[in-house]
């Protein structure tokens, strides 16, 4: 197996390591901000190797409060979620800071401003493991730095198969959550893809493997009819539209974004496999949301997760554009979950 060395790009300007909660005043804008956790006690991770000093990135919204709404981001996403959620956050939106607390953490392993799998301790010469719950673990750490006690949680793709790892690690602290577009477990289809995904970065590391990856992934993000009604034809004489379009992806992706956090995360992924039994133990209220047309996560799949909870209501999004219908194509979702959050 090709070791992964290439560093992670660094675009992120970082503010400086800040152990003081922020507290926004009217009309600033969001900002990025770091803490440190794990200072006096070590993070355990499910492989058994201890952390310490873990560096989490973070934006809050709103004033602090002690019951907060804590976003949880999609694989390659960031904490900015007022960069690439404005469908949800926002006056009068399912995430108000003028009546909510909202968080929103760059996850542990990821390569925006969070301790990524260079900054952990490695596993037999290999970057260490890690764990969705390793992941919701950490989450909950931030969170007592905070001072919140308790959350509503609303999680997308992979922020909602990680909600599910909240649930099932942290349920005294859990009021609520909402899924959206995510199983409880990946299926061999979605093991498959991420599979080939890390196989191409293995093959090609330093960044070319990772844009095949990205592009791998881009076509179980949409539809065959989103594609058709967005990249038929051609942008450039003999270059089909979606042949453009996907190596742009695999591009941007590769400026932005570390091959090992891809890695990293889609292995946690894979590997969360929590039984019906443990499912049918979540007593939390449960949104969870399919989508029509997702080929990733077919909205079948979703829905047969969300019938193991007890306590779960399952509604579906109508869009042609697949997986990433909840970013770009979200309809009536914001009012149904603005609705759930205040019930």
């Amino acid at each position: 197996m090709t070791a992964l060395t290439h560093p992670a790009p660094t675009p992120f300007p970082l503010t400086a390591p800040d152990d003081t909660p922020e507290r926004c005043q009217a009309g600033e804008r969001p900002r990025l901000r770091v803490a440190r956790l794990f200072r006096t006690a070590p993070l355990l991770l499910d492989c058994g190797l201890p952390v310490s000093d873990v560096r989490l990135a973070y934006h809050t919204y709103g004033q602090p409060q002690e019951t907060a709404t804590l976003v949880l981001h999609a694989l390659t996403g960031t904490s900015a979620v007022h960069e690439w959620w404005p469908d949800f956050l926002g006056a009068g939106k399912p995430l108000d800071p003028a009546r909510d607390y909202v968080i929103c953490a760059n996850v542990l392993g990821g390569c925006a401003g969070s301790s990524g799998p260079a900054d952990l301790p490695g596993l037999n010469g290999q970057d260490a493991p890690l764990t969705l719950r390793d992941l919701a673990r950490a989450g909950r750490a931030l969170l007592d730095h905070l001072g919140v006690r308790r959350v509503r949680i609303v999680g997308g793709s992979m922020g909602g198969m990680l909600a599910y790892a909240w649930l099932l690690e942290c349920p005294d602290l859990v009021e609520k959550a909402v899924i959206i577009g995510a199983p409880a477990r990946h299926s061999p289809w979605a093991i498959g893809l991420n599979t080939a995904a890390r196989s191409a970065i293995r093959a090609a590391p330093g960044g070319e493997g990772l844009k095949v990856a990205r592009q791998i992934a881009m076509l179980s993000y949409r539809s065959p009819e989103s594609f058709a009604a967005t990249q038929a034809g051609q942008r450039a004489p003999g270059v089909p539209a979606i042949t453009s379009y996907l190596h742009h992806q695999g591009e941007k992706l590769q400026a932005r974004f570390c091959e090992r956090t891809y890695v990293a995360l889609t292995g946690a992924m894979d590997a969360f496999q929590p039984l019906d039994a443990e499912l049918r133990t979540i007593r939390t209220p449960v949104l969870a949301v399919g989508i029509s047309s997702d080929q990733l996560y077919p909205a079948a799949e979703v829905q047969a997760s969300a019938a193991l909870l007890p306590n779960a209501r399952y509604v579906e999004l109508s869009s042609i554009h697949g997986h990433d219908a909840f970013l770009m194509d979200a309809g009536d979702l914001p009012e149904q979950v603005s609705a759930f959050l205040k019930s």
